[in-house]
């Protein structure tokens, strides 16, 4: 009698790295969330732009206009509701496909305006909730300035979640533990970026960005914090496998598609019983350390506002697109 030959099961890198770390996409484009059917997903400013534009995706744009004209009186105000409309649109796309929440990003060029900032976060929730989507599914995706940081701790205690984007240091992650946000989002790839440009493409050793996002997550779990970590910006697939373990990970599409081609274990990187032996000490972090930290930090303060002044073309190239659309339709 034949011995039965033993069946071996592989699975792919994408659902080894599922085992530690809560794996989402940052994404403007409704068709590829349909395809990975992530928990969460992101959108931001860039993202939503570069959807908006495609022929898919413009019924999102035209039914924003047909809202603003319905609810505003003048063209100006009309213009600021179907930029918010818009990504309100892409945001309730989002949440019909996905079980978990969706991170909205507010105009990011109210960074340094806080109450403006609260007031425009309280009326993109009130729309979602309008199409009946529960607060509780919904980030507030903000710029991680003094000024964000402090609307979003008022935005929590109204029960608005946040997720502080664009962050590129330790000392940013440490201000916003104080406002008690739901979720950081430290950058990756764009610290390698900076790093390589500046002093070649033998500059690091050891990737700065992954060092980053791991001193970030054990100072917060050494201290038990709730916050949520979720590493963005990533350059390659070693880069996300590099920081398995990290509460959530938000992985462009090209890299997801090689994470779910690949097969073989992921090993756990990051954990918090780990980070509890490590000797740290707990800091606070005021507006003025803040600053004088980001400024210090070259590579951090450098890609900040590259970052931003990235989200702010975005967001200006939207909505020059809107106005055209309103005046002229979309053929």
């Amino acid at each position: 009698m034949k011995e039965k030959k033993q069946e071996v099961f592989t699975m792919s890198k994408l659902e080894e790295l599922k085992k530690w770390t809560n794996v989402t996409t940052d994404t403007g484009e409704i068709e590829e969330i349909k395809r990975y059917h992530p928990i969460d997903a992101a959108t931001n400013n860039y993202f939503v732009a570069q959807a908006a534009l495609l022929p898919q995706y413009r019924y999102l744009v035209e039914e924003a206009i047909q809202y603003a004209h319905q609810h505003a009186q003048t063209d100006e105000e009309r213009l600021k509701l179907a930029l918010d409309r818009v990504y309100v649109n892409f945001g309730r796309e989002v949440l019909k496909n996905i079980s978990g929440r969706v991170s909205l990003q507010v105009d990011a060029r109210l960074a340094y305006n806080t109450q403006a900032t609260i007031e425009k976060a309280r009326k993109m929730i009130q729309m979602l909730e309008e199409e009946g989507f529960s607060r509780e599914r919904v980030l507030i995706k903000l710029i991680t300035t003094w000024e964000g940081i402090e609307a979003a701790r008022q935005l929590e205690q109204e029960g608005i979640h946040c997720n502080m984007t664009l962050i590129f240091s330790l000392a940013q992650a440490i201000a916003c533990l104080d406002a008690k946000v739901t979720l950081i989002s430290p950058f990756v790839g764009m610290l390698l970026d900076w790093h390589k440009e500046a002093e070649g493409e033998q500059c690091c050793p050891t990737d700065p960005g992954i060092v980053l996002v791991t001193k970030i997550y054990n100072y917060c779990k050494k201290f038990d914090y709730k916050v949520q970590i979720m590493a963005a910006s990533f350059r390659n697939s070693s880069e996300v496998l590099l920081l398995a373990g990290c509460d959530f990970i938000t992985v462009p599409i090209p890299i997801l598609d090689i994470l779910a081609r690949e097969e073989g274990p992921v090993e756990r990187q990051l954990t918090p019983q780990r980070a509890k032996d490590l000797p740290l000490e707990k800091k606070t972090m005021d507006r003025e350390q803040l600053q004088l930290c980001l400024v210090k930090e070259a590579p951090a303060y450098e890609q900040f506002a590259k970052g931003f002044r990235r989200f702010i073309h975005a967001v200006e190239e939207l909505e020059h697109f809107i106005e055209q659309a309103s005046l002229h339709k979309i053929s």
